[in-house]
């Protein structure tokens, strides 16, 4: 026998600054949203220690403890969260279908994606280990945190290059360590990166391990073309081989660029498909940040909001 499909009229996929914010100013609004969590309640920052960065935090909170600060403020509001999966959609009517992990399906007037993104990794374990103890995905959120001291970044793209550069202003010497013989950057971002004095770059490099017993201390190399390995000796470890958004199931409905950023009207969170909003790293390649998700998580909300007011949902 079918189950009966339940109607909701905002549902929010996704449960970071972008998820929790679209779920405060939507419950503020009447909206009745349904926040589904999925599979890593809280998003990126349930693995990242020290957040100094985040307005309305003087003396820094965990992440962990920062989200849960918002996830109350969304209840309080009346938000209804579930932790579940989506992990199928069809957006093809006018009311927007979406099945849960346990297959139960979902029709809702307006949909509001805050999925996120997910910082590629080496792989290593040594990389887990040291993760938030010296190892991070984000110079601009964790390079505070290495003023005066040797860094190494891994990485030959755009990422990579911005990363380097940021450092090289806080840190005395920043290693970069590069798989080819080349960079990949942009030509502006390799010109930043090779008249830098203090940014050293390790050519046909590959990281075989990262090194320390409660921290990182140092960092083990293989030149690729020598076969030999050495150590550079660093305090902080950034990863930089890019993010990948987590929109598969958005594939075939939604419109995104050719790594799987969902693709919004400029200046606003709307897809192309009416009654679905993105927000939040799912959509944003350039900053990456809590605060810019949370502010765009704003914006799916109140877009949201005038999209049901309209259609006379609410």
């Amino acid at each position: 026998m079918a189950t009966t499909a339940e109607h909701l009229h905002c549902v929010i996929i996704g449960s970071g600054p972008a998820g929790y914010t679209a779920a405060v100013y939507a419950a503020r609004a009447n909206m009745n949203p349904v926040l589904f969590t999925g599979k890593d309640p809280g998003g990126q920052l349930m693995i990242t220690n020290d957040v100094e960065n985040y307005p309305g935090y003087p003396s820094g909170i965990m992440g962990p403890e920062m989200m849960e600060d918002f996830r109350k403020q969304a209840e309080r509001f009346g938000t209804q969260i579930r932790y579940e999966l989506i992990n199928k959609v069809d957006f093809s009517g006018p009311v927007h279908k979406l099945w849960t992990e346990s297959d139960q399906e979902i029709h809702a007037d307006a949909v509001i994606i805050s999925t996120g993104a997910t910082a590629k990794w080496l792989g290593l374990d040594s990389e887990k280990k040291f993760w938030s103890k010296g190892v991070s995905a984000c110079a601009v959120c964790d390079g505070f945190f290495f003023r005066g001291q040797e860094v190494a970044v891994v990485g030959g793209g755009d990422t990579a290059a911005e990363e380097a550069t940021y450092l090289a202003k806080l840190c005395p010497k920043v290693h970069l360590i590069v798989r080819r013989d080349q960079l990949r950057a942009s030509k502006i971002m390799q010109e930043r990166v090779l008249n830098a004095e203090n940014i050293v770059i390790h050519w046909n490099s590959e990281t075989l391990e990262v090194l320390g017993e409660n921290e990182v201390e140092g960092v083990k190399l293989l030149n690729n073309k020598t076969n030999e390995t050495s150590v550079i000796p660093v305090k902080g470890f950034f990863v930089a081989i890019g993010h990948q958004p987590n929109t598969d199931i958005f594939k075939g409905w939604l419109d995104m660029d050719e790594t799987g950023y969902l693709k919004t009207v400029p200046g606003r969170t709307l897809t192309n498909i009416e009654g679905v909003f993105a927000s939040g790293d799912a959509q944003d390649n350039i900053y990456r940040q809590a605060v810019t998700a949370a502010g765009t998580g704003c914006m799916a909300a109140l877009d949201a909001e005038r999209y049901l007011a309209a259609k006379g949902v609410i």
